[in-house]
């Protein structure tokens, strides 16, 4: 008698698990994926709260180049070359 008393409260447990996390898990994936993607925005330097209206074909610049940079006038010239075989 207390083997199929095990066994039914072991497919009890079962089956409560299996509806709970029918409804459940799918909420609390939904909650992980909401942080990770704050974070991955917060790293990024985004925030969600700001959208850019921005048009269709406008181009836009989110840093300036770098005017300070050097160029290397020392590298030489080009030399054109045949390949031979």
């Amino acid at each position: 008698m207390n083997f199929i008393r095990t066994i039914l409260i072991i497919l009890a447990i079962y089956y409560a698990l299996k509806i709970i996390g029918r409804y459940v898990f799918p909420i609390f994936m939904k909650k992980m994926m909401q942080n990770v993607e704050k974070k991955f925005n917060e790293q990024q330097g985004r925030t969600t709260t700001q959208k850019q209206h921005v048009k269709e074909g406008e181009t836009i610049i989110d840093k300036a180049p770098n005017t300070n940079a050097k160029s290397n006038s020392d590298v030489g010239e080009y030399v054109d070359y045949e390949d031979v075989e």
